[in-house]
């Protein structure tokens, strides 16, 4: 059985709700998942003035636990085209992990949320690969066998690097996650519950 990782932060339940659906769709694939979430860096008045979303169910994880994981799939909004701060933090504390090649050959994967089309969705994404790389796992994208990242009849996030969503309705207001978007998440998790899979057999028969 293939242990996964989801594994996120979210200040206003977009990036959570991306994050249960990925983890829908490793669990589709056969997978066991866990759902964790990083530590929260922003002082309760600071998080409860900027109306952040405080009622999130996933246990808060620990860096210890990522190498007891097949694959491990990120979840972050993008902060200036970057990951969050929150984020970047918790992964910095892998250094002992990273000395240790103990996430070495692991399936590493990433997910975002942007306030707008042109937020970040991709530079997020690949700005998170580079530490994956570091840390020597396999990076797996959003292939185009998702076909719905090439819709052009609605607004919709997802690429070839990862599946998104868009928070900002264009208005200023609230916008969720749609049910494109919320697929994405799922194949997502599904492709890469399967290739890690996948890799464990051949280590196996090694």
């Amino acid at each position: 059985m293939i242990n996964v990782l989801v594994l996120y932060y979210s200040s206003y339940g977009h990036v959570e709700t991306m994050a249960g659906a990925v983890a829908a769709g490793a669990r589709e694939a056969g997978a066991t998942v866990a759902l964790r979430r990083v530590p929260e860096l922003v002082p309760d008045a600071v998080a409860d003035k900027s109306g952040y979303k405080r009622d999130q169910q996933a246990p808060v994880a620990t860096v210890s636990e990522l190498a007891d994981y097949d694959a491990i799939i990120l979840g972050t909004p993008t902060r200036f085209g970057n990951m969050a701060a929150q984020m970047k933090n918790f992964l910095d504390q892998a250094g002992g992990l990273w000395f240790e090649d103990r996430l070495v050959g692991k399936v590493g994967s990433v997910f975002t949320s942007t306030g707008s089309q042109h937020g970040g969705q991709e530079s997020t994404i690949l700005s998170a690969h580079v530490v994956l790389l570091h840390l020597g796992m396999v990076v797996v994208g959003l292939p185009y066998s998702f076909k719905g990242q090439m819709r052009m009849d609605e607004i919709t996030g997802g690429s070839p690097y990862g599946a998104s969503t868009l928070a900002d309705d264009g208005h200023g207001g609230d916008r969720q996650p749609s049910e494109n978007e919320l697929e994405g998440a799922r194949f997502q998790g599904r492709h890469v519950a399967r290739i890690a899979a996948a890799l464990a057999g051949r280590h196996e028969a090694a």
